[in-house]
């Protein structure tokens, strides 16, 4: 149990207060809106009020304490202090909000320490029961692209492609969407994180469509490309050299790799093919109950990628004021290689799908 884990590093004196939702999730099985857990070296608690009591007694693992909160969160977090003799509790850094820290410090009988990523460690490696739930999260979407790409029509606005998209997530068997999805028509697929507009698709556009589904809390995230035309010369170059650099970073990753190695062999490539300009972000994430969350394959990441991980690997290239590309697959890093997870082809004559 994960939560055993994360006790054995904790020390006589210590404790560690998650409040971090996909972190109680993945210790708890807890979902509930309201809810922190409280780590000891000796027990875990969540915290919670009258509304979750029932759903968090039907989750909750047996190694934690289901608590529920009847006076403040302080006061009770103060009682488990002063039983446990608590000395320093840590705290997630990038998460609890600012309030929350001041009234922790003014009147918490124990001292605060900020930490960053105890909790998202114990994340990276990925169970047998969560792979499935990984790829489930992205068959179903895998699903959804296919029905999306054969129903494209001229005339269709990028935000109506995008609630199609979360719409047959839902139908497909998906809790909810991974992240808003992405639509860049024409122009619009150079800029790498694109807000969805009313810009109707014509013939010949290029389409990029960045999509992911959450199946029970786990996230799948994906990026392809339309063609509604044949290639230009150019959009067939671009194109394939992302594919070149994506293929390569897939090919060469396996576990303890340096998430930054992972990031150059792509980057050299792009910038030797003379665009290194335009890919200006990293090569890839963690993904699990968070769509992005650790390890990184990034130029600032120099950590080993452990095995067991699941990433994306994405790079894309980007010309201002004409078009973009990026393609981006799920994979999971094994000790010798990776295992794609990602079904849909992506060479470039799988990509061409003329508008009639």
């Amino acid at each position: 149990m994960a939560i055993k884990k994360f006790q054995k590093e904790l020390k006589a004196g210590e404790a560690f207060f998650i409040t971090n939702f996909s972190n109680i999730q993945y210790f708890s099985h807890f979902t509930g809106t309201k809810g922190q857990i409280f780590v000891t070296a000796k027990k875990a608690y969540l915290l919670t009020d009258f509304r979750y009591i029932r759903v968090a007694k039907k989750v909750l693992p047996k190694e934690i304490a289901l608590l529920q909160t009847k006076k403040s969160i302080i006061e009770e977090l103060n009682a488990i202090i002063k039983k446990e003799k608590i000395k320093t509790v840590y705290f997630e850094s990038t998460d609890l909000k600012f309030s929350s820290f001041e009234a922790l410090k003014k009147n918490l009988d124990a001292k605060l320490q900020p930490k960053r990523e105890a909790a998202e460690k114990f994340r990276v490696f990925k169970t047998p029961e969560e792979l499935k739930l990984l790829i489930k999260a992205q068959r179903i979407a895998e699903k959804v692209f296919i029905e999306v790409r054969k129903n494209l029509k001229a005339g269709k606005t990028e935000e109506q492609l995008a609630w199609e998209i979360e719409k047959l997530g839902h139908e497909f068997g998906a809790d909810t969407i991974s992240f808003p999805p992405i639509v860049g028509f024409g122009p619009n697929s150079g800029s790498p994180h694109h807000q969805n507009s009313n810009k109707k698709l014509k013939k010949g556009d290029m389409v990029l469509i960045d999509m992911g589904m959450k199946y029970k809390g786990y996230c799948s995230d994906m990026t392809r490309m339309i063609f509604t035309k044949k290639p230009t010369d150019l959009e067939a170059k671009i194109y394939n050299t992302v594919l070149d650099a994506q293929e390569l970073a897939i090919k060469k990753l396996k576990a303890g790799v340096k998430g930054s190695t992972a990031d150059a062999w792509s980057r050299d490539l792009i910038t030797k093919a003379g665009y290194g300009e335009t890919f200006g972000h990293s090569l890839g994430h963690g993904i699990g109950l968070d769509v992005h969350e650790l390890p990184y394959l990034s130029t600032g990441f120099d950590k080993p990628i452990p095995e067991g991980t699941i990433v994306t690997v994405e790079p894309g290239i980007y010309l201002e004021n004409s078009f973009g590309v990026r393609i981006e697959d799920m994979v999971l890093v094994k000790r010798n290689n990776v295992f794609n997870l990602t079904n849909i082809p992506k060479r470039l004559q799988d990509s061409i799908f003329p508008l009639s």
